[in-house]
């Protein structure tokens, strides 16, 4: 898809800095990649607590 966006110039040399990347157009990609994640975490910290486990935590842990 071509989409026209307006980006701070001093923010997008500073994501292309901190990335490594050369084009904007990738940046903008990360960026949307980066926020879908972020989202998509939030929403699986809805179930913390609500989901059932069956398990023996101490018969599954290595490091003893």
């Amino acid at each position: 898809m071509k989409t026209s966006v307006k980006v701070d110039e001093s923010l997008m040399t500073d994501a292309l800095q901190a990335t490594g990347l050369t084009e904007t157009d990738q940046v903008i990609e990360l960026a949307l990649k980066m926020l879908i994640q972020i989202k998509r975490q939030e929403a699986i910290k809805a179930f913390r607590g609500k989901l059932p486990w069956d398990g023996d935590l101490n018969n599954m842990r290595t490091d003893r």
